[in-house]
């Protein structure tokens, strides 16, 4: 017989495992804050968004739609696999259990890279959107950003689900702002949106076409991406078999209304369309609303960047800590990583270790170099699992998840459209990650494949494995 791909928490049993266990206390409800403060609506709509409206003009509204119907598909993957997996690991456990360990190790490969360098990019635009209150130091601020964000993280997953609920708000105020600032100032009918325009070199207004959507659709699946979170929070999930689905798609679902609404009313509102191609959302904010209004518009963005930096560190920290529960790394590390809080009951070592380091690339490495690197990587994940979610039922499994309707028509659509934005990518951000994905196999081939039975032996904490704890707990 052959050695299972997963294991339980009870079959894989040593002094690590058994007794560090993260808990179950996660409300749908509560974990939808979480996953949609990842998704960080108002920062898309205010940092992504102004550079899809610059490359489609006033044909934003449908790329971004375009963007939110390739992420549904994506999300039915993340859904029926997170349900079978309900892993901390998330798509590297999902991988494994239907892929393999060594598709498994090198999806975690490709996962570390945005662990590390996803959070302090974000946390750099912090300082820009200060500026019209205080001149801050960009590198020191973001560092600053991460130090803040790390502690906070080490809370119970509870309180900052808390926290980051108010700062969510503060988000959605700002996006409802900008969305009546719009109405209150309408150029046009919404023909404009059947029937777009894209601002030329001359200054001039050329047609929308379907070339020029399908050049901004990565960026366009980007403006919504952070859904994803649902499958790394499945651990701490009450009855992840039936909410993990749901927690996916309404957060998706939320996140991409928060984001079009607002978009829809810029495009109809500007004085000229021309002018999508040059402006952003501050600068038509103080037009449309005066100095103070935009400042405070402002004063939200970066309220946002540090709610979704939380998040981030939270879920990121949660990965590093099931990597070392299922001993991919020598025992001394493995033994650090899984230590949780004696209060609460969080991957503390493995949040510092997400936090630290972000804090010193965002303060001392020109990090949004790495920028094109990362969105590569994420659109060779995304292909990866949609070939996990066509095998995943093949695989004998007593679960009874969530199963997508019209199976396998979501991951096909993944691949090829996913798979055809790839061709269009940068030739040295590919070879980057091919270089890492080498790298990911050498360890795997000369450490982790050694000893199998020892080495990322992945853990399927299930439900019986992990008692459930009340949601008011």
């Amino acid at each position: 017989m052959t050695e299972p791909l997963m294991l339980t928490a009870d079959e894989a049993v040593t002094p690590i495992e058994s007794e560090r266990k993260l808990a179950r206390v996660l409300g749908p409800g509560t974990a939808v804050l979480l996953v949609l403060s990842c998704i960080t609506p108002a920062s898309s709509l205010f940092i992504i968004v102004p550079e899809v409206l610059g490359s489609q003009g006033s044909g934003a509204p449908l790329t971004i739609l375009a963007g939110v119907l390739i992420s549904i598909a994506v999300g039915a993957c993340y859904a029926e696999l997170g349900t079978r997996t309900a892993s901390s690991g998330g798509e590297y456990a999902m991988v494994t259990q239907t892929l393999g360990k060594q598709a498994g190790w090198l999806t975690f490969a490709l996962a570390a890279v945005q662990l590390w360098v996803i959070p302090p990019i974000i946390a750099l635009g912090t300082a820009d959107y200060l500026s019209d209150i205080v001149d801050l130091p960009r590198g020191a601020t973001a560092a600053a950003v991460m130090l803040l964000a790390s502690v906070t993280a080490i809370l119970d997953v509870k309180s900052n689900a808390f926290v980051t609920g108010i700062f969510l708000a503060l988000e959605i105020v700002a996006a409802i702002v900008v969305t009546i600032l719009g109405l209150t100032h309408l150029q046009r009918g919404p023909g404009e949106l059947v029937a777009p325009h894209v601002a030329n070199a001359a200054g001039g207004l050329d047609p929308f076409t379907v070339g020029i959507l399908i050049s901004g659709l990565a960026v366009g699946t980007f403006v919504v991406s952070g859904f994803g979170t649902a499958a790394y929070l499945a651990e701490e999930v009450i009855d992840p078999r039936r909410n993990v689905a749901r927690i996916v798609f309404a957060s998706l679902g939320l996140g991409a209304v928060v984001i079009l609404v607002p978009t829809i009313t810029t495009v109809l509102a500007v004085g000229n369309l021309s002018d999508l191609a040059t402006g952003n959302f501050s600068e038509f904010v103080h037009e449309w609303g005066g100095q103070g209004l935009g400042m405070a518009v402002n004063v939200a963005i970066a309220i946002a960047i540090l709610n979704a930096v939380i998040v981030m560190v939270l879920q990121n920290g949660r990965v590093v800590f099931a990597s070392a529960r299922d001993r991919s790394w020598p025992r001394p590390v493995n033994e650090a990583l899984t230590r949780l809080h004696p209060r609460y009951n969080t991957p503390w070592v493995a949040t510092l270790a997400i936090g630290i380091p972000g804090a010193v690339l965002a303060y001392a490495v020109n990090i949004e170099a790495l920028l094109g690197i990362t969105s590569v990587i994420v659109s060779v994940m995304y292909v990866v699992l949609a070939l996990a979610a066509l095998r995943v039922r093949r695989q004998p499994s007593t679960v009874a998840g969530w199963r997508m309707p019209l199976w396998p028509l979501a991951p096909l659509l993944v691949i090829v459209a996913v798979g055809y934005a790839l061709f269009g990518a940068a030739r040295s951000d590919v070879i980057a990650t091919a270089i890492i994905l080498g790298l990911a196999a050498a360890y795997y081939v000369f450490y982790l494949a050694r000893r199998p039975h020892e080495r990322f032996v992945v853990v399927d904490p299930s439900d019986d494995a992990l008692e459930p704890v009340a949601a008011d707990a």
